[in-house]
């Protein structure tokens, strides 16, 4: 393959994003919103991995209650749930914040203005549920300042960048895992010993620090920065759970999570906690965790039932 033609395939999915992001905010938000349930349709029948994972994943969270007409629904509704939360990421900026105040419910937001006011940083961890960015947007307003978030470095390098903008454009503060000019973990707990909010999605391990943690009553592994940080700054360490709300969003958040050392041990005891909190919140609303990626090793994707399954 010759070197143009892997530099075109690489730009591909930057210029696809691109064509949605201009696309999407010039259609009415009806119209918006039923193409993209008919996308999360669409992805659901196609049946690719993701989709028979998280499939899988709500058979836990439900407690295989469900019988499997009423499992393929749940899937359904947690698809076009998915396909939602893309459509507002899409047209977030033009929503305007005044929309996104009147429309979202933080119960527990005095936990975070409890610790700030006790001159505390505060470390929001946060699972793959309802609109993570739409919240963003709300806690930039009020807060009347940034947060703090820790962004995968994407490829092409484009994406990356214009995901960022994006973020940055909602009053985000967003710093790479990975390829920045300070370790991430240095500029996070910083910005905690500041004083500062920091928001970690910390459902799912990607790296090699996780800590053991019972969640759903199965064995899983959570990273443990979360807690590490909180101990290591004083940080209120607060779970968060998103959902949708009809047309609107809500965000609840739960007590603080005691760290009582930096240890590894302090770490798995206050993630279990976290791990809790995720459990309780997911659970009245599984359709709006967006967890198609692998959580439990003992829980692979369902295998395809319709003979026309794809691998990706």
């Amino acid at each position: 393959m010759s070197g143009s033609r892997q530099d075109l395939q690489a730009r591909l999915p930057d210029a696809g994003y691109a064509a949605g992001w201009r696309a999407v905010r010039m259609l009415p938000e009806p119209v918006a919103r039923r193409l993209f349930e008919r996308a999360g349709d669409w992805a659901t029948h196609r049946e690719g991995t993701g989709v028979r994972q998280l499939r899988a994943n709500l058979r836990i969270v439900t407690g295989g209650r469900l019988g499997e007409p009423e499992l393929d629904d749940l899937t359904r509704r947690a698809m076009r749930s998915y396909a939602r939360y893309w459509q507002e990421a899409f047209r977030l900026p033009t929503l305007g914040i005044e929309r996104i105040r009147r429309d979202t419910e933080v119960p527990g937001a005095e936990l975070i203005r409890r610790a700030r006011s006790a001159g505390r940083g505060v470390v929001l961890a946060l699972p793959h549920s309802g609109n993570w960015d739409s919240a963003g947007a709300w806690l930039t307003d009020w807060l009347g300042g940034p947060f703090l978030t820790v962004a995968e470095r994407l490829q092409p390098e484009s994406l990356y960048r214009r995901f960022l903008e994006y973020r940055e454009s909602l009053g985000m503060r967003v710093v790479p895992l990975t390829g920045g000019p300070r370790p991430s973990s240095e500029v996070v707990r910083q910005w905690l010993a500041d004083g500062g909010v920091a928001c970690l999605l910390v459902d799912r391990n990607l790296g090699g620090g996780g800590v053991p943690v019972t969640f759903f009553g199965r064995p899983a592994l959570m990273p443990s920065g979360a807690a590490l940080l909180a101990a290591r700054t004083g940080a209120a360490l607060l779970p968060a759970v998103g959902r949708f709300d009809g047309a609107g969003w809500r965000v609840q958040v739960h007590p603080e999570v005691p760290v009582a050392d930096r240890s590894r041990t302090g770490a798995t005891v206050a993630m279990q906690g976290v791990a809790d909190a995720f459990t309780a919140g997911i659970a009245e609303r599984p359709e709006d965790w967006h967890m198609l990626g692998r959580i439990w090793p003992d829980v692979p994707p369902d295998p395809p039932r319709r003979g026309r399954g794809v691998t990706a």
